[in-house]
């Protein structure tokens, strides 16, 4: 069997139309007023919300407020790419603004609200794919060197253009929100926060995040890969992010419908939450992670310097998802109170929910994993032997479980049991019964569609 790749991987294009109902209904979600932070009913104003004290890494120093202070001047509801893309402005200005996402905007559209297709990225720039596959098959070009020449060129070139209409760039201080009862989201989309400070971004369903334009190649793993460019949402230098009940998916396109070429998947999806290049202060709270192969990326690369790269991730729920829930790199990450439905879905089987490597250090604890007797306790965690898992009161079918014994007990590369640091933000952090009853509680508190105002 190939070898796992921990590279980004790099991916096409299907037209979505999809509701967050329809994706919660695969956890039993329902609507239920929640306050955002503790899972208590009450009203709230999401628009001017902000993250909790104690509410996770985001919370640290000046807190996460996104938006809160923007004036009706920069107070937006928006229902096209178009409209989306002039509430953002440009990625460098940080006056305060909060954007409210009416209905599904389709990322895949011009100014104008036309359709786009790959067709329509690829004219122009003489890419086609039978020619790649042709230029670039191993048994005559081999497999020792990355793609170049014309063809790759013209596959950059077309991916460019893609990516000129669905990488949409957050500025700091901003406050994105799904408006609740219009089914808010973002199909195609890939929702950038890049080297800034302070974003809130709730209330969405990222949906059908696809690469026209996969690159092959042919050095990433034992047999190659075909590695796509867009992440639903990605951090990339950011600090002080709130990430908080939204909804990730592959559907409508699942990765069961992916071809394969060279004896490899032509892979279309990357990342549904990434955080990367030294991000650092981030809460990842009461989200539905469905149907997706690798899931959040913490840390790029094993060479990232130490002191950021702090994680929070709590009460989400992950349901087919095959790895990356999280892989974590370098930081302090905290991973509590997540359900894990781990049982094979729609074509997505678990390889591993957790992976601590290049020094990670990761306290996870009353997390609740679902586990059918087709999966041994001993692949749900992951690591290189040098990344450390400190955990305690996580349950296995509602029984209390050492999973990093029964990791090293099968595993020639151990995972370490101590860390360098205590988690102190730790507000919501349920125990006991309430523990056993995550499956149930994150069903009606966890993604979109849960909120209202």
């Amino acid at each position: 069997m190939a070898a796992p790749s921990h590279r980004r991987s790099l991916r096409k294009r299907r037209s979505l139309v999809i509701t967050a109902a329809a994706v919660a209904a695969g956890v039993g979600a329902g609507v239920v007023v929640m306050n955002a932070n503790a899972g208590t009913t009450a009203a709230a104003d999401l628009y001017h919300q902000t993250l909790a004290a104690k509410d996770g890494w985001a919370s640290s120093g000046t807190g996460t407020t996104g938006g809160t202070k923007a004036d009706a001047a920069h107070t937006f509801t928006v229902s096209t790419r178009a409209q989306l893309v002039k509430a953002l402005g440009s990625a460098s200005d940080t006056t305060p603004r909060i954007i409210k996402v009416k209905g599904t905007i389709d990322a895949n559209t011009d100014d104008a609200g036309k359709k786009l297709t790959c067709a329509d990225y690829a004219s122009g720039t003489g890419y086609s794919l039978t020619s790649y596959l042709k230029a670039y098959d191993p048994s005559t070009y081999g497999r020792s060197k990355l793609p170049s020449g014309t063809q790759e060129k013209a596959r950059a070139a077309a991916q460019t253009k893609q990516a000129k209409n669905v990488v949409l760039k957050v500025p700091a201080n901003t406050t994105i929100v799904g408006v609740p009862g219009s089914n808010p989201g973002l199909s195609g989309a890939m929702l950038q926060i890049q080297n800034v400070d302070n974003v809130i971004v709730r209330n969405l369903t990222f949906a059908a995040t696809e690469d026209c334009f996969p690159q092959w190649d042919p050095t990433d793993g034992d047999d190659g890969n075909w590695n796509s460019n867009y992440d639903a949402l990605t951090l990339r230098g950011a600090t002080h992010v709130w990430a908080d009940h939204n909804t990730f998916t592959d559907t409508p396109h699942l990765d069961s419908a992916n071809p394969k070429y060279y004896g490899r998947e032509y892979q279309i999806h990357d990342g549904e939450l990434d955080v990367t290049k030294s991000s650092d202060l981030v809460t990842i709270s009461r989200n539905v992670f469905s149907n997706h192969d690798k899931t959040t990326l913490i840390g790029s690369s094993d060479s990232e310097p130490a002191g950021k790269l702090r994680v929070t991730l709590h009460h989400n729920v992950y349901k087919g998802i095959v790895q990356r829930a999280p892989l974590s790199r370098v930081g302090q990450i905290h991973i509590y109170n997540n359900y894990y439905d781990v049982t094979p879905l729609n074509g997505y089987a678990v390889q591993y929910s957790i992976n601590s490597r290049a020094k990670a250090q990761v306290v996870a604890e009353n997390n609740y994993w679902k586990v059918p007797s087709s999966v041994k306790v001993s692949k749900l965690l992951s690591g290189d032997g040098t990344g450390a898992i400190k955990g305690s009161g996580n349950l296995v079918n509602g029984t209390v479980t050492d999973l990093v014994a029964a990791y090293n007990a099968a595993s020639s590369k151990d995972l370490k049991t101590t860390v360098n640091w205590t988690p102190t933000l730790t507000a919501g952090l349920e125990s006991g019964s309430a523990v056993t009853n995550l499956p149930t509680s994150l069903g009606k508190t966890a993604g979109a569609g849960v909120l209202t105002s």
